[in-house]
């Protein structure tokens, strides 16, 4: 609250919080404008019998990274999910595409031939996925089969027009987020992220208690899911904030008259270094079983079984296989952003050494290892967060009506804290008390 405070006293500041709000907004009234071609008095009678869910499934998460767009199918429905999948992508190809691998050595310059490349993927996931919506809604799909003709018209030009603009609309997004991170403050695409779960976050949560009518809620089960969420928000950003920090002691170098290095420093390591992707992965994966069965006989012995294990978030198939998929997921992607043979070639070529460590392939062992372990007591943070909401709905029997969930937690709590940091960071920027002389009133200069 204190640097919010001080922010808004900043001109400078000031503007860059105005811009940003702006940009919500924009955002949010895009969030409720529907896609041309579509029936919108159907949508919102879909929208009544499907509920207010918030399963974390493929569509749950589109659906709550967009606002609750998506299945509104407004021009925003997309939201941001094509460019965080085109981002984890291209993170990914580096792996096997050396010119990726390059690319990022290169530094700046690499860096923003990366963020064309995601662009452009951006655009293509877009066009798929605006593709594979609008054939889901027209089947019913989307809504569990629970109504059809959300599309009257269902020729190709028609289909063909929706696409685009969707499309459109998620290259807008993209436009405006990149406007965010350069004109304001934090990072623009995590910003809409943090407003979109937001926007659906506290309307779920006050129908705990006041009920759809006022009266079938719940105070008491209303209290209890409050208590829950500040108690684990407030456990994830101390986690969050947590680091293991790896002393580092550089060389004295002599380069040309002058004396280089002889420092100490430290390598901070983070508890959670894969952050959100794995629960994200897993729910995103567990989710593809439920969409194929969508479109097969209910009285199949197979269809019957995924929709029993699989699209039961609070069966023992699900819980088992997704515990799994995220401690997988959570060694494997920290495996593909922390290197540590090149961190140890870094340090090695800048005279940098770990104490009782030697240079070159010892450091990169310990480095390792001490992943190694903090990667475990990540994966076990992890599956603690992620599978609370599902031990609240089995306790209290909430039928799946929760309004946060474990990757939820896990966005609010990161981009509350990056966004505090940024803002922090650059209040301080205004602040000369440190260097002027104390209970003396400053002017902006």
């Amino acid at each position: 609250m204190r640097t919010l405070i001080q922010a808004l006293k900043t001109k400078e500041l000031r503007k860059k919080i105005l811009f940003v709000l702006f940009i919500i907004i924009v955002y949010r009234i895009g969030s409720f404008i529907p896609t041309p071609g579509v029936d919108y008095n159907v949508v919102n009678d879909c929208m009544a019998k499907l509920g207010n869910t918030s399963q974390e499934n493929f569509i749950g998460l589109v659906n709550l990274f967009s606002g609750g767009a998506m299945l509104q199918l407004s021009i925003f429905a997309l939201g941001v999910m094509p460019y965080i999948t085109a981002s984890i992508v291209v993170q990914l190809l580096r792996v096997v595409i050396p010119r990726f691998e390059a690319l990022h050595k290169e530094g700046q310059s690499g860096e923003a031939k990366l963020t064309q490349y995601t662009r452009y993927l951006t655009i293509g996931l877009a066009v798929l996925q605006s593709t594979t919506i609008l054939v889901t809604a027209r089947s019913g799909a989307l809504f569990n089969n629970m109504c059809d003709q959300v599309i009257p018209d269902g020729s190709v030009w028609n289909l063909v027009v929706m696409v685009l603009i969707m499309t459109g609309g998620t290259g807008l997004i993209m436009w405006m987020a990149e406007l965010v991170t350069d004109k304001g403050i934090g990072q623009g695409m995590s910003i809409l992220i943090f407003m979109s779960i937001c926007s659906g976050f506290l309307p779920q949560l006050w129908e705990i208690g006041y009920g759809t009518n006022g009266t079938d809620g719940d105070w008491i089960k209303f209290g209890i899911v409050v208590s829950v969420l500040v108690v684990i928000l407030i456990f994830v950003d101390f986690v969050e904030l947590c680091q293991r920090r790896v002393p580092v002691q550089y060389t004295r170098r002599m380069i040309g008259r002058k004396m280089y290095g002889g420092s100490s420093t430290y390598l901070p390591l983070k508890i959670n270094m894969s952050g959100v992707i794995p629960p994200i992965f897993a729910s995103s994966i567990l989710a593809i079983p439920t969409l194929i069965a969508q479109f097969g006989n209910d009285d199949q012995s197979w269809v019957k079984w995924i929709n029993s294990n699989l699209a039961n978030t609070t069966s023992v198939w699900y819980i088992a296989l997704y515990a799994l998929m995220i401690v997988f997921f959570c060694f494997f992607y920290t495996s593909i952003t922390f290197n540590p043979d090149e961190t140890a070639d870094n340090m090695k070529q800048y005279g940098g050494f770990i104490p009782g460590i030697r240079a070159g392939n010892a450091t990169s062992r310990y480095l390792t290892y001490v992943m190694n372990r903090l990667n475990t007591v990540g994966a076990v943070y992890l599956l603690f967060v992620a599978l609370i909401p599902t031990v609240l709905i089995m306790s209290l029997g909430l039928n799946a009506q929760l309004p946060f969930g474990g990757t939820t937690i896990l966005i609010i709590a990161g981009v509350g804290l990056d966004t505090l940091r940024q803002a922090k960071a650059q209040t301080e920027q205004f602040q000369y008390t440190g260097f002027l002389l104390e209970n003396v009133d400053h002017k902006e200069g």
